[in-house]
Order: C-alpha cells, then sequence, then structure tokens
C-alpha cells in the first residue's frame, strides 16, 4: 500500500478528533496503521493525532459548559479531587470524555485544561508508537 502523506494525516487526525468526542472512533488503529506503512513519519504521526484529539476533548468540554444540569459520577468525583491534573487521564475511554465535558461544566480555566489534556493525550500516541515502532 502506497503512503499518500496528507491523506493519511488527514485520516489520522478527523479518527483522532473524532475518538474524543462522545462518538466512538478507532485514533489508535489509524495511528497504528500509518505507522506501518511509514515508520518514519512517528514525530509526525503522533503530533497530528495529538492535535485532533486535543481539539476533540476541548470540544467536549466547550459541551460540558453547555450542561444545563450538575453532572454526576465517578468522572465528577475525580475531577473535584484531583483538578485539572485529573485530565492526564482524558485518553482513556468513556471516563476521558466525562472528565473533559466536567472540566467544561465546572469551567475550569482554559489554560490548564489544554496543558493537561494535551500532556495526557501527547504520552498515549508517544507510548503507542515507541511500542509499535520497538514490537511490529
Amino acid at each position: 500500500m502506497e503512503f499518500h502523506g496528507l491523506g493519511w494525516l488527514a485520516g489520522l487526525f478527523g479518527s483522532a478528533f473524532v475518538s474524543a468526542t462522545i462518538l466512538p472512533g478507532n485514533s489508535e488503529a489509524a495511528l497504528l496503521a500509518l505507522l506501518h506503512f511509514q515508520p518514519q513519519s512517528a514525530v509526525v504521526a503522533v503530533l497530528v493525532a495529538t492535535l485532533g484529539n486535543v481539539l476533540g476533548g476541548l470540544t467536549t468540554v466547550w459541551m460540558g459548559r453547555r450542561l444545563p444540569v450538575a453532572p454526576e459520577g465517578r468522572a465528577v468525583n475525580l475531577a473535584r479531587r484531583f483538578g485539572p491534573v485529573s485530565l492526564l487521564l482524558s485518553w482513556l475511554p468513556l471516563v476521558g470524555d466525562a472528565l473533559c465535558g466536567v472540566a467544561g461544566w465546572l469551567r475550569w480555566p482554559l489554560s490548564p485544561v489544554v496543558l493537561w489534556i494535551t500532556l495526557g493525550k501527547a504520552l498515549r500516541y508517544a507510548l503507542l508508537a515507541a511500542l509499535s515502532l520497538h514490537y511490529f
């Protein structure tokens, strides 16, 4: 299969964006597929996946700011206990989406929200890429 640079990266970005919203996505599979065919693109791929995933997470934060009622559950308790640092876990399925929504509902300042979401998501993609390149 031939690598079509921007097409693969656009697909990766879109998959990462959707994966970070309340919609299901498959950004890990998209990243692994890209790395399989173009391992030399690892740094760019991790950056593109991180950007898409962060923007998707921030979309969920924005949606959380519009919640008419207080959310309940473990994500709320975790967010209240650890504050914006809890967003390091924003990459986790379901819990991560809930944490981003709660961050919006709690109206946390944007700077720490962006910082912790970005750090958590970047570390996840970097680790996945490193493992992929090392073991596959």
